[in-house]
């Protein structure tokens, strides 16, 4: 009866065991499984927190561009030309430019670039580099490579600039500011030149580059006001229409002076109010200017 009694006692304990000691390792083992979820879901936020850090960061690296700012158009340099005589371009570079003192790297990168050799004539080509002017028919000169430099570095051109150029020329100084600027605009007064500069321009793959045979005293008033204004001929007065068609805050060079004498480069700027500025900054010798500039200035734009 006792073993009985004895047997029934563990039978029950062993139940009752039972009913508490499984419901715990389910409620445990449960426990653990589901505990494993909300790691994840936080290692989720976390991750989801350090990405909207990293964002910011990016962005904050990034060039902000203002609403109106246009991408400058950027030039394809397809020509052959552009891949002739490179090392007489870093010559050029190095001992004329860079050796007196001109040190803004986008000229000197245009100066590297623009294949002068393209814009003199055929006989001419061998001394395309020389540290000279070179004739280009029509009684008309290329400038000499320093002095072109020279006169671009001071326009402090940008990337969105536009630039009007009186007196095309070969087109090559027309080039040069098109390797920086977004736009140029150049006038000729010789027919002849105008029409080779526009040829040679467009063949080397210069679209942003606008020609017009006319005479530059009036400047391009339709496209005005310029941020830089480039004179390549020497006048004994500035023409009124180009000052007017300086934008305020813009430069102009040109040279000034006698045709036959003595001449300097003057760098004109205009402030925000309006006010004009002249410098003489380096003495010079160009062709003259021709067409209305010639008339006395009391008969001038009659």
């Amino acid at each position: 009866m006792a073993a009985t009694n004895l047997w029934r006692f563990k039978k029950w304990l062993y139940v009752a065991l039972c009913l508490v000691i499984v419901p715990g390792i389910f409620t445990v083992v449960s426990g653990t499984g589901c505990a494993k979820e909300p790691e994840e879901i936080v290692a989720s936020q976390e991750a989801q927190a350090n990405q909207a850090a990293v964002e910011p960061s990016r962005q904050a690296g990034q060039e902000q561009k203002a609403p109106d700012e246009k991408e400058p158009l950027r030039l394809e340099h397809e020509h052959p030309a552009f891949a002739e005589r490179t090392e007489e371009r870093e010559r050029m570079v190095a001992r004329q430019i860079q050796a007196r003192d001109v040190k803004d790297p986008n000229v000197l990168k245009a100066m590297r670039t623009v294949p002068r050799h393209a814009f003199v004539r055929f006989l001419e080509q061998r001394y395309a580099y020389a540290d000279s002017p070179l004739p280009i028919g029509f009684d008309q000169t290329i400038s000499q490579p320093y002095i072109v430099a020279f006169m671009t570095e001071a326009l402090q051109l940008k990337p969105n600039s536009k630039v009007l150029e009186i007196g095309t020329g070969s087109g090559y100084q027309a080039a040069v500011c098109a390797e920086i600027a977004e736009k140029v605009y150049t006038i000729e007064i010789v027919e002849g030149l105008a029409k080779r500069a526009k040829k040679d321009l467009e063949e080397l793959g210069y679209s942003n580059v606008f020609t017009r045979f006319g005479d530059g005293f009036f400047g391009w008033k339709e496209e005005a006001p310029f941020d830089a204004i480039i004179g390549t001929a020497a006048a004994g007065r500035i023409p009124e229409p180009l000052l007017e068609q300086i934008k305020p805050g813009g430069r102009m060079i040109l040279p000034y002076g006698s045709p036959q004498g003595f001449q300097y480069l003057v760098v004109v700027t205009k402030d925000k109010e309006g006010k004009i500025r002249k410098e003489n900054v380096m003495p010079v010798r160009f062709v003259p200017m021709t067409g209305e500039v010639m008339k006395p200035e009391k008969e001038s734009e009659k």
